[in-house]
């Protein structure tokens, strides 16, 4: 019974060490993939999406009036034009002098890190040069980069206006929060609405707005306007469409997304717009929601003080080569290996024991480290060579507690004390190295974090497998 048990644990070490190494290959369509999850490899070892935005010195022509006011005007007035009408064409820049302050370049970095940290971005680096204002994003490359990149350089300038006078009614200080909703009515599908929610102050604003910008109903227009026989048609017909047109328009960075009036007063302080319309099509859907989220992020984390243009975007290759981290991966087998071997040497049979546990927990190591989604960088791979370490020295100390029990006749009893003493004396040691593990991954910066997380499942493990595999051989050997 007691051979049946080790052989059955070894059989499962072999096999959890063959998958950890090789992988599990079955063929999709004309060629061979591995179904073992990949690695989660850091910037340094992957590469990375490097984006630089640089502080736009694009340009608006305005026109203004003789006493310098600004005009709106929708038709292009020629250079006649506006001499005969006394305007001048004068060129804005997007951004003045007066705000390009270092102030207006940290608050600009630190939305950009909010956009990023809300859409999910777990690493990244983003750095400011103070002197020049330019911001340079470092993201790791997969399927959402695009659609990061697509969002991080709008200002988010929320407004709205009066569509005939122009008049801000409303901008971004109103705004508390913007999240995203879903609906669905049953008939046509799921229908996605960004929901805004203003502040106490923007609530009040929007109550306001939503009571005077309300269509007024032809049949009372109508009636009024028989009942005034003081008022002459044309001036009626005037008034009417002057006030069937009075509606607001809701921009973000200048374009409109949609104008529109009110059917009532709103008095809940939040304002519900739909993102496309209802559907049943899981792709469309996909794409509705996808505009709302990134609507929703640029707006919750308020408009950048300053415009950026996008003057780089493009993937750069790490320095490290595929062929560079095959030897890596030769490296780790042969450093468990060595450490193998020499439990064989020094302890003969009990040292067998010894070399496949060591083997069984470097396989298990390895595809918690695929499975919990560690990122790994090159501390990460360092911490893989500790844990290593620290397994070996682990597992030395427990043979060599059998070993010296044995040799002196222990008793079954007394072997168990044993090993359970060398246990708890070995992790009574590693309590401050446990701590500092914790407090890594916690911190912010893929080198570091990468390395904690690494340690973490790296001494957990070696605690969970040696506990239940490494002792219960040793137990087995022991009872002989």
């Amino acid at each position: 019974m007691k051979k049946v048990k080790t052989l059955t644990i070894i059989l499962i070490i072999i096999l959890l060490t063959m998958v950890a190494f090789f992988g599990i290959y079955t063929q999709v369509q004309n060629r061979m993939e591995n179904q073992v999850k990949d690695y989660e490899l850091a910037m340094d070892l992957k590469g990375a999406r490097t984006i630089r935005l640089k502080v736009s010195e694009q340009t608006n022509e305005i026109i203004k009036d003789a006493e310098g006011n600004i005009v709106e005007t929708e038709e292009t007035l020629t250079d006649e034009q506006l001499t005969e009408k006394g305007y001048t064409r004068e060129e804005q820049p997007v951004n003045s002098q007066e705000i390009l302050t270092t102030e207006n370049y940290q608050k600009s970095k630190e939305i950009l890190e909010k956009r990023l940290k809300n859409l999910g971005v777990a690493y990244y680096e983003i750095a400011l040069e103070k002197e020049t204002g330019d911001i340079v994003i470092r993201l790791p490359e997969d399927k959402q980069s695009d659609n990061i990149v697509s969002n991080i350089s709008t200002v988010g300038k929320f407004e709205i206006l009066d569509s005939q006078t122009k008049e801000v009614l409303m901008n971004n200080d109103d705004i508390k929060f913007v999240n995203v909703l879903y609906g669905s009515d049953g008939t046509n599908g799921t229908g996605v609405y960004l929901n805004i929610e203003f502040t106490k102050e923007g609530s009040k604003k929007l109550e306001n707005i939503s009571s005077t910008y309300i269509p007024v109903d032809e049949e009372n227009v109508e009636e009024n306007t028989t009942s005034d026989e003081n008022t002459s048609q044309e001036s009626t017909t005037e008034e009417e469409e002057q006030t069937q047109e009075k509606t607001i328009s809701m921009q973000i960075d200048g374009e409109e997304m949609m104008s529109t009036s009110f059917d009532e007063p709103i008095r809940t302080g939040k304002l519900q717009l739909s993102i496309g319309s209802s559907t049943t099509d899981t792709e469309t859907l996909q794409g509705y929601i996808q505009r709302a989220s990134n609507i929703a992020n640029i707006l919750d984390n308020g408009n950048m003080p300053i415009e950026y243009e996008m003057e780089e975007n493009k993937y750069i290759l790490s320095d490290i080569t595929e062929e560079q981290l095959q030897w890596v991966k030769i490296a780790i087998a042969i450093v468990i290996a060595l450490g193998a071997i020499y439990f064989i040497f020094k302890y003969k049979g009990l040292g067998i024991l010894g070399a496949i546990s060591t083997l069984g927990l470097a396989g298990v190591y390895l595809l918690t480290i695929r499975y919990t989604n560690v990122v790994l960088s090159l501390t990460g791979i360092f911490g893989i060579f500790v844990v290593i370490l620290l397994n070996d020295i682990l597992v030395n100390k427990m043979l060599e507690k059998v070993k010296r029990e044995k040799g002196q006749k222990a008793t079954k009893a007394e072997v168990k004390e044993a090993l359970k003493e060398s246990y708890k004396e070995y992790f009574l040691k590693l309590i401050p190295i446990c701590i500092s593990v914790i407090v890594l991954c916690f911190i912010n910066w893929t080198p570091i974090s990468s390395f904690g997380m690494v340690m973490f499942w790296g001494i957990l493990l070696i605690a969970v497998y040696n506990y239940i595999i490494t002792n219960g051989l040793l137990k087995i050997r022991a009872d002989k």
